[in-house]
């Protein structure tokens, strides 16, 4: 039951997720009614699991909004922002409750209570009818009070064998249905195998029902929503409430066993086979060509075909697989490729041609391989978009502002690690947004622009890399203050001359805070130094561009994976080193004749342009000499091109990334390790990382 328990939370966590996004575009269109039917449809989902399998405390409080929203299906309530509220609100709730069964803290009744008699405040109070006749307190319960003409429908209902197990009771879903209005249900025992063939824990039996109501057939689909992958569901029409009727003949019964499909196509002939078809007696007649007969009968199975091919790519599109298995996937893949490369450098240093054939075909297949495993761990990254509409909506209300949140490039696609790691970045940069750029509508009327601002989230793929922006409409960054604070903190000096970059790369200083007052939301300097780090440990950059009056924005790029990466392999001594080939610009000589002219200091004339670089021999007090010509590679980080002398650029390398452990999670300028060819070790350098703490020994000479 657990395993059950752990699928339907994963279900229940995804609906929320949905119903969140549902919610909140509803609030802008409430007269939406598929927004209204998914509302629902999540609620009673998150409703009939949960009592199916344990989860009474969160059945018990989703039926109430379920309830609810049924009459807002219904057309007996509107929606209203007061309604979206507590619906919000709810939502949490629900979420939390989830938690709590995963050992989170628990929640407390009396905030359910709130809500719930909120939403029960909403509820219109029922209309004084006049007493109903007698026969009608006898009539059947498809009334719901409705005007629509009761339909009768055919349902065949045939659960999967392994329903039971999965704590799924078929009979409460019949009962259910029975309350939809008359109904007549028969149970089929065909599938029912011999006695000491039987498992006791599988349902064998399946059931037609023939069901009045004037529900809709929605409200029927309802019934099973929950279930829809664990069984075969057939709904038809066969009453349309008179709109038909031209007399109170029903169809033949051979033409209801042909229709239920109970009766084969050859048992139809062999019977039929006494009489002519209908088909041939229009030819014998003349009232048709044979040409016409066929084309008819072509369409016929035609029709059915296509509609079978299409059931059968739809319900084989895709698959729920535990992200666990995923990442076992991707770690085999990257020992395969650590395999391939010995396998590549064993078969070059061999004169063996078959060799050499084999490898090449292993090298092709590994790097399709790896590509398809990596594509697999691909997400949109609109699934961490959608969750920032809520965040804006509550922080706007908050500050007394009105503000927009629009997207772009939803569908761009992150590796799931990337994704999961970038939320509480994207969070703080839009409350930053939000409570610094984003004026109050009075001060954003008085400058001329509309009282209401935007900040607009999106994200391109760029080469290898994302790019993703946060641009708001707001008032900018004050450089002089920024400049200010960075002088009263020191971080500069009084007399420096900074660029507009580095100006504002001062925020990201730990601490750094121009608010003059500290609120809930912001101002005692904790987060855009939190956002720096996390950036790095994603091996992303980060930069600022701001206009005063006119808003800023932030543009973040990464990788878009942090398993497998293309890099650089260089040499010092004997030590082998990598660096993410994403930051690489070039490669060039560093001559002793270069080092002179220097006079002792570690700049370097790139075709007239002076670059810095850092000795990494020195930096990581490397033994022995260097060679008569060393290598600078040069990188471009924050917009600053610094270059770092090796021995030797050995070439591109296919990178596994491995983590260097617990023993040296704090080794500065690391960020991890490969495994080479040859089996030998090299490390991954962290290079924005060994930048900061070059800058930071110079600002502190």
């Amino acid at each position: 039951m657990d395993a059950h328990r752990q699928a339907y939370r994963e279900e229940a966590y995804e609906l929320l997720t949905e119903l969140e996004s549902s919610l909140l575009e509803l609030e802008e269109n409430p007269e939406d009614m598929d927004l209204i039917g998914r509302v629902f449809r999540a609620m009673h989902t998150i409703k009939g699991s949960g009592a199916m399998f344990g989860f009474e405390d969160i059945a018990t409080f989703t039926h109430e909004v379920e309830t609810v929203f049924d009459k807002v299906r219904n057309g007996q309530m509107t929606v209203t922002r007061e309604l979206v509220n507590l619906t919000l609100r709810a939502r949490d709730l629900i979420k939390g409750m989830l938690d709590a069964s995963e050992g989170g803290e628990p929640v407390e009744g009396r905030e359910a209570e709130e809500v719930i008699a909120g939403l029960r405040a909403l509820v219109p109070a029922p209309e004084v009818r006049d007493p109903l006749p007698m026969e009608s307190v006898h009539a059947p319960l498809d009334t719901e009070g409705k005007g629509d003409a009761a339909v009768t429908y055919r349902i065949r209902f045939i659960p999967t064998p392994e329903i039971t197990v999965n704590g799924t009771n078929p009979l409460l879903l019949l009962a259910e249905l029975r309350q939809l209005g008359s109904c007549r249900v028969v149970a089929q025992m065909e599938r029912v195998p011999a006695l000491e063939e039987c498992n006791p824990e599988f349902c064998y039996v399946y059931w037609d029902v023939i069901l009045t109501s004037r529900r809709g057939i929605d409200a029927i689909r309802d019934v099973f929503i929950f279930i829809e992958d664990d069984c075969e569901l057939k709904i038809d029409t066969i009453d349309d409430g008179g709109i038909l009727d031209v007399d109170s003949d029903y169809k033949k019964l051979g033409i209801i066993l042909a229709e239920r499909g109970d009766l084969t196509r050859q048992d139809m002939e062999a019977i039929l086979a006494r009489q002519k078809r209908f088909g041939e007696l229009l030819v014998e007649q003349g009232i048709l060509q044979p040409e016409k007969v066929e084309s008819a009968l072509i369409e016929q199975q035609h029709v059915k075909e296509v509609r079978k091919e299409r059931q059968a790519q739809e319900s084989a599109s895709s698959i729920r697989v535990p992200a666990e298995k995923l990442d076992i996937l991707v770690n085999l893949v990257g020992e395969l490729v650590t395999v391939q490369a010995r396998l590549s450098q064993t078969a070059a240093g061999r004169d063996d041609a078959l060799l050499v054939t084999i490898a090449e075909e292993v090298e092709r297949l590994t790097n399709e391989l790896r590509d398809t495993a990596l594509n697999i761990r691909m997400l949109p990254i609109g699934t961490t978009f959608s969750k920032f509409k809520r965040l804006v909506r509550d922080l706007s209300v908050e500050l007394g502002k009105d503000i927009e949140l629009t997207t772009a490039g939803a569908e761009t696609e992150l590796d799931k690690t990337v994704i999961e790691r970038l939320n509480d970045p994207l969070v703080h940069l839009i409350r930053n947004s939000i409570d610094h750029g984003i004026e109050m509508p009075e001060a954003r009327e008085a400058a001329g622009k509309p009282r209401q601002g935007t900040v607009h989230l999106a994200a391109v793929h760029s080469g290898d890399s994302v790019l993703i922006t946060i641009t708001d409409d707001g008032a900018g960054l004050d450089k002089e203050a920024i400049r200010a604070k960075g002088v009263d903190r020191g971080l500069v000096t009084t007399g420096a001359e900074l660029t507009d970059k580095e100006i504002y790369n001062l925020i990201f200083a730990p601490g750094f805070s121009t608010a003059k007052k500290v609120t809930s939301v912001s101002g005692r300097g904790v987060g855009m130094d939190v956002v720096k780090r996390a950036i790095d440990a994603l091996r992303g950059t980060i930069d600022i561009a701001s206009e005063r009056g006119k808003g800023s924005t932030i543009t973040i790029k990464l990788p878009l994976t942090l398993a497998i990466i293309e890099s650089l392999l260089v040499k010092i001594g004997t030590d082998c080193f990598v660096m993410p080939l994403s930051i690489v610009e070039e490669c060039i000589e560093l001559t002793r004749e270069d080092v002179a002219n220097a006079h002792g200091r570690n700049l370097a004339n790139v075709r007239d342009q002076i670059i810095p670089y850092i000795p990494l021999r020195e930096r990581f007090r490397i033994q022995g000499e260097p060679p008569e010509i060393e290598q600078i590679v040069i990188t471009t980080i924050q917009g600053s091109r610094i270059g770092f002398v090796v021995d030797d650029v050995i070439g591109e390398h296919q990178t596994v990334i491995k983590s260097l452990g617990k023993m040296y999670k704090d080794v500065k300028g690391l960020s991890g390790a490969t495994i080479l060819g040859d089996g030998s070790v090299a490390l991954i350098l962290d290079v924005p990382h060994l930048v900061r703490e070059v800058e930071r020994e110079q600002v502190a000479r």
